[in-house]
């Protein structure tokens, strides 16, 4: 059984460089669409992140964006698929690779482990200070 449901999570990770910073969240719908509002559900909490290498050629190149990817988490909490809906090419592979590493505390249906459907994303910004 898949459950719909759009999960909120915001991450803020730093590159070392003082100069270019990386920020990389991702971002819900309305906590109605979020599966909190259908009875017996409880949401897995994420348990590990694993941040985006932000791509040597896409920082060069000043490319920012967003990954868009539509994501299956398994029963026990691990990334069963992986898929990308839209994003930059050049972003795209460092936000998959990352996504597929990520777990969750698994999810619960009345007390039973569910599969969850949802979208996850991934925002790449290079902050510039002049």
């Amino acid at each position: 059984m898949r459950t719909s449901v759009l999960l909120l999570l915001f991450l803020f990770f730093s590159l070392p460089s003082a100069a270019k910073a990386q920020q990389i969240k991702e971002t819900k719908a309305s906590p109605q669409d979020s599966g909190e509002d259908i009875p017996g559900l409880k949401t897995g909490t994420i348990i590990k992140k694993v941040a985006p290498k932000y791509p040597d050629k896409a920082r060069k190149a000043g490319v920012e964006g967003i990954v868009h990817l539509h994501v299956v988490i398994a029963k026990n909490g691990s990334m069963l698929s992986v898929e990308v809906v839209s994003g930059d090419p050049l972003l795209v592979d460092a936000a998959v690779k990352a996504v597929r590493k990520w777990r969750y505390k698994p999810s619960l249906m009345n007390g039973e482990p569910v599969e969850i459907d949802t979208t996850i994303d991934v925002e790449f910004t290079l902050n510039k200070n002049p």
